[in-house]
């Protein structure tokens, strides 16, 4: 049996990690109630912009800017979007793991530079492509735990800038989707080009079907397909140009915020079942250690007598 003082030691190990993983249980419940807000509120703001995107992509005789306008696939950009920092349970590992299982079902070299790149987002994604020699075009970390509109315009210019000067031809985000505190979901997007059908999936597939999240602010006219009449002043064309591009950088935005409500109440389940193992790892180390304890003093009373029966 493991002395007493080992015991000892790793049952002051096991405590300090519980008091630590608790600290860090009740901060992330804090940042994942406030990311949870900001969240949800920019839903309705964020399919809207959806909606009057992908409707105005859809419009006939009118000229659509060039992030509209679908073209032949060469090269195509892999956005990744993922945290900082670890101790989140799945959730950067789902995201990796969707993206291989997309790279394998589509039977793609993602080595291959003449044919893919990559963007990352947050410095686990960074590290998972660079580690496996993956062309990375660009990279953004720090993006914060309750990220500003500004933290988002960096990432959605990179996308737009390399769109139109032709250095890919389609963009495909693997970001996580905030469906409820227990359940986050990694999902795959296509960004750019901007077509109708993509933002009616990322509208339908964002807005859960069930649970406490479900009504907030659905598109019903979109999603049930009726078309909508817009008078555009001064002209189409100026006005898409200019709106185009904000409604992208909106929607990068609020995949950052969904990914980062996700993350914080990953982390948040990770750090209660910590706190939770180290409980009972303590309870058990305690149970050990006094049984150990009570073997000891019985061993030295049956000494004593022992020695006392020898004596007589």
């Amino acid at each position: 049996m493991e002395s007493g003082q080992n015991l000892k030691r790793r049952m002051k190990s096991v405590q300090n990690i519980g008091q630590i993983t608790k600290a860090m249980e009740l901060v992330e419940a804090t940042k994942m109630r406030r990311s949870q807000e900001l969240a949800l509120h920019s839903r309705p703001y964020a399919y809207a912009a959806l909606e009057l995107l992908g409707t105005l992509s859809d419009m006939k005789d009118v000229p659509m800017p060039p992030i509209l306008r679908e073209r032949p696939v060469v090269r195509t950009a892999f956005l990744v979007m993922t945290s900082d920092r670890g101790l989140a349970g799945s959730f950067n590992s789902a995201v990796i793991r969707k993206f291989e299982q997309f790279v394998k079902a589509n039977d793609i070299d993602p080595a291959d530079a003449s044919k893919y790149c990559f963007i990352a987002v947050g410095q686990k994604a960074k590290t998972y492509l660079e580690r496996r020699k993956m062309n990375v075009a660009a990279s953004f970390i720090r993006t914060g735990d309750l990220a500003k509109f500004s933290e988002a315009e960096p990432i959605a210019d990179a996308l737009i800038k390399g769109y139109l000067s032709h250095e890919f031809d389609k963009v495909t985000a693997f970001f996580t989707t905030f469906v409820t505190a227990l359940r986050q979901d990694a999902v795959q997007r296509d960004i750019l080009p901007v077509t109708y059908e993509t933002i009616r999936q990322s509208i339908e597939e964002t807005i859960p079907r069930a649970g406490r999240y479900a009504d907030y602010a659905r598109s019903e006219s979109f999603l049930d397909g009726r078309e909508k009449e817009y008078l555009i002043e001064p002209s189409p064309r100026e006005v898409l140009e200019e709106l185009a591009p904000a409604l992208l950088r909106t929607r990068v935005y609020h995949a950052i915020l969904e990914a980062n409500a996700s993350e914080h109440s990953a982390r948040r389940v990770a750090m209660k079942n910590a706190s939770d193992n180290a409980a009972d790892l303590s309870d058990s180390l305690t149970m050990i250690y006094n049984k150990s304890r009570q073997a000891a003093i019985t061993n030295q009373i049956i000494e004593v007598t022992s020695g006392a029966k020898a004596l007589e």
